[in-house]
């Protein structure tokens, strides 16, 4: 075994099975440094958020430990990620670097450079997709173009098969050499002054095992009602892996394996299996949009959505952001953010139509405030995904669809589960009332202690006043 060792830059691939970088890095029978680095200063306006350093922190303590029980090392290292990995590469002598792709425009451009340094330097640079299961440049329409609606393009993804996921080593051949580790706790990812993370404790697992787990649960327990129990509030019928994914604790590619392998010879999994897996294919699209359209977090996909004019109401977004506007399900939806780091994805279209259309705010500043507070904050779901409800995305919700929070509660919260759970102040009022309180008697109101506009708030805006001047606005951006 050469003494040189080998480099694997982990990013969002935090595990050890189906990893191909480490794979890689394993075949060349040198000893591994695992090296994480933790860049605030590369990804600029999209550095990490602040629940998602509560992940990470948390996913980093258990990679370490999976590592460690194998027989290796994680290093941790703090700063700019091209400084970092030069620093590294010269006190160890490494001669070969591997990682796995990501494909935020600021990931593309750092890794661009930084590879070209490394051969420069006589380094041997590899890098594999770890993330998806298709690379960007492989799905293309007929006339070599990348997809902009979503339904071909997971048809064409369909015709492909995924390659086989990989096995999780046994062992790692740690390197003997001295080497510098930032002690996990310096970098304060978790929150203390206040712990407003506290809460997240017990909804999550973070790590590879936590992962595993959730798949698992998920397909023994949901995966047959998933179509339909994936839009009811006060139901667990989702998969919940989306932090998993982001954070590369689990891969698609193992997602696609154990849901054939569980559906093989059990065919009334089948409908629930398609619609799942057509999930992760928007996952597969919205990292698509973000590669051929590297603005997409910051700029309308479609132009002409540069002339809508916005409200820039400070106060109504601070409603939204706390849970304060009146319709108990938005506020439901986002305090359920607020205390889980997580939103059901419902409640993620409701809440987004209401901000967009009911106050007529700017998408980019929703977006912003789900990058801070989403565990799974993830850059080409989020853009991509508020772009799609703007109606200034790729394949775009149309303009004219907006949201009736009063309806959607109803509908997919009809016996106010959802609710009464987030919002305990409205919890004694009759189903009838739980999604319009207003509509409701006097004599009702007091009796399930409810006091409009003390306990709970009265509407921040009038529904179909918000709706007929959302439509106006759409309609005079639409006629030019």
């Amino acid at each position: 075994m050469s003494e040189a060792p080998a480099i694997v830059w982990l990013r969002q691939d935090l595990r050890l099975a189906d990893n191909p970088a480490l794979r890689a890095a394993l075949d060349t029978k040198r000893p591994l440094i695992l090296l994480f680095i933790l860049d605030d200063e590369t990804p600029g306006h999209w550095r990490i958020g602040g629940a998602s350093r509560w992940w990470l922190h948390r996913s980093l303590e258990a990679l370490s430990t999976d590592v460690h029980k194998r027989g290796g090392a994680l290093v941790l290292r703090r700063g700019k990620a091209s400084d970092v990995m030069l620093a590294i590469t010269r006190e160890t002598k490494a001669e070969a670097v591997f990682w796995n792709r990501c494909y935020e425009p600021y990931a593309i451009k750092r890794d661009a450079a930084i590879k070209e340094q490394l051969r420069a330097n006589g380094v041997t640079v590899e890098s594999f997709n770890g993330a998806l299961l298709f690379e960007p440049w492989t799905i293309k329409t007929k006339t070599n173009e990348p997809y902009k609606v979503f339904t071909p393009f997971w048809r064409a993804c369909q015709q492909l098969e995924p390659r086989a996921p990989l096995a999780s080593p046994k062992k790692l051949p740690g390197w003997p050499g001295k080497i510098a580790s930032d002690d996990l706790a310096s970098w304060d990812l978790l929150p203390t002054k206040p712990n407003w993370a506290r809460s997240f404790e017990p909804e999550w697992r973070p790590g590879e095992a936590g992962a595993l787990a959730a798949l698992n649960t998920f397909l023994e327990e949901r995966i047959s009602a998933y179509p339909e129990g994936r839009d009811q509030l006060g139901e667990n019928g989702t998969s919940r892996l989306s932090p998993h994914l982001h954070w590369g604790e689990i891969s698609p590619v193992q997602i696609h394996a154990a849901v054939a392998s569980a559906t093989h010879d059990r065919t009334s999994l089948q409908r629930g299996a398609d619609k799942f897996m057509a999930e992760i294919g928007w996952r597969e699209f919205s990292t698509n949009l973000l590669f051929h359209w590297p603005t997409l977090p910051e700029a309308n996909w479609r132009d002409q959505f540069d002339a809508f004019v916005w409200n820039d109401d400070d106060a109504a977004l601070e409603a939204w952001r706390r849970g304060r506007t009146g319709y108990p399900v938005v506020d439901a939806a986002m305090r359920e953010l607020w205390v889980t780091g997580y939103m059901h994805n419902r409640a993620r279209m409701i809440a987004a139509s209401f901000l967009i259309k009911h106050l007529m705010i700017d998408w980019r500043r929703g977006e912003d405030w789900f990058w801070d507070t989403l565990l799974d904050a993830d850059l080409a779901n989020n853009a991509a995904s508020w772009q799609w409800v703007a109606g200034s995305g790729a394949d775009a919700s149309p303009y004219f669809r907006i949201f009736n929070p009063i309806a959607q509660g109803q509908r997919y919260d009809a016996n106010g589960a959802y609710v009464r759970r987030w919002l305990p102040e409205l919890a004694n009022l009759p189903d009838e009332f739980i999604h319009a309180p207003w509509e409701a008697p006097a004599l009702v109101l007091r009796e399930a202690g409810v006091a409009l506009g003390e306990t709970y708030p009265a509407p921040i805006v009038e529904h179909t006043a918000a709706r007929s001047r959302a439509l106006a606005a759409y309609a005079a951006l639409k006629a030019g």
